[in-house]
């Protein structure tokens, strides 16, 4: 479908469910991001808390709760009161990692989950510490090679995208590493920058202010398309590991119980705060596509990508450990 259409049918759909349940919220809403701050996952959501503030007259309140692969902060919006005024954000790693990385999970996201809509798609971007003596993939997969187990691989966290990407990348390049969890993209970041660990794969999104700054050195992109946001910078596949790809993506979601004319009247505000001037024109600048759509099709996209993550984590070999 055509952007433009897309918009349209969005926005006629959004201001349609509006109207069907104008007495929520009647009161602020918590909305509980399993991340940590400085990330991809804290910038979309702060992005985003800004207009639905605006369009749903009351306070749309950031909660950061991270750890355990996002199950910290899930388990929390599991367990709080269905009524809509506590909503969460759910990345690829909640809803389709975890099931093949994690043999167990403190909820079941099939049953104690409702899916709302699509949130943003991002590239992620391969990135290295400045004191690194490369300039392209190239030259760090043969740096690496010649320093097998030495390059430290630094990540968000077990589970997220940018683990199982870096897993993906090692594989298929035929490198030894060394994984390196932190509690979140920016203390990943921060390491990275102080020389600490050696490269990461993350969300284009946080690393994009520090590699125009000149604090980290950005390679190439993991996506098939190369990014705006870096034009001159190659993708994996095209710079010398043929048919990497590794995109991540986020949605909504709420406990199971919340009515459904909440649910569709929290996706018709996401849809219209996805597509608000202000919100696109920052998602610009970081390389973040708005996705949105319906709660069917969201259920959709998510079906399809547990399938391909499944086989991504099995090539790969990423444990949760």
């Amino acid at each position: 479908m055509p952007i433009n259409r897309l918009l349209l049918t969005i926005m006629l759909w959004s201001f349609a469910i509006i109207g069907m349940s104008a007495e929520y919220p009647s009161r602020a809403i918590r909305f509980i991001v399993p991340y940590g701050t400085s990330g991809s996952p804290d910038i979309t959501a702060r992005i985003l808390s800004v207009e639905l503030t605006r369009q749903m007259g009351q306070q749309v309140i950031v909660d950061n709760r991270p750890g355990g692969n996002t199950t910290v902060g899930i388990e929390l919006l599991v367990r709080s009161n269905p009524d809509g005024h506590t909503i969460g954000y759910a990345s690829i790693g909640t809803l389709s990692i975890n099931r093949a990385l994690m043999a167990k999970q403190p909820y079941d996201p099939d049953r104690d989950l409702q899916l709302v809509n699509q949130l943003i798609i991002v590239n992620n971007l391969l990135t290295v510490t400045p004191s690194l003596p490369v300039d392209s993939v190239r030259s760090f997969i043969d740096y690496a090679k010649k320093n097998p187990g030495k390059l430290l691989m630094s990540t968000a966290e077990n589970g997220t995208s940018s683990h199982i990407g870096g897993e993906l990348f090692r594989r298929m390049a035929g490198i030894d590493v060394v994984h390196v969890p932190h509690r979140g993209s920016g203390a990943s970041h921060i390491a990275l920058m102080g020389g600490h660990v050696s490269f990461t794969i993350d969300n284009i999104s946080s690393l994009s202010p520090h590699v125009r700054a000149g604090r980290l050195r950005g390679l190439a992109v993991s996506g098939l398309k190369r990014s705006p946001v870096f034009p001159d910078l190659p993708t994996i596949d095209e710079a010398g590991v043929p048919g990497f790809e590794v995109t991540a993506w986020s949605g909504v979601v709420v406990p199971k119980g919340v009515s459904r004319d909440i649910v569709y009247r929290i996706n018709a505000e996401f849809n219209k705060a996805l597509f608000s001037q202000g919100a696109r024109e920052k998602f610009a600048l970081m390389g973040l596509e708005p996705a949105g759509g319906t709660p069917e099709q969201f259920a959709a996209w998510v079906k399809r990508e547990n399938v391909k993550w499944a086989e991504v984590i099995k090539r790969a070999g990423a444990t949760a450990n």
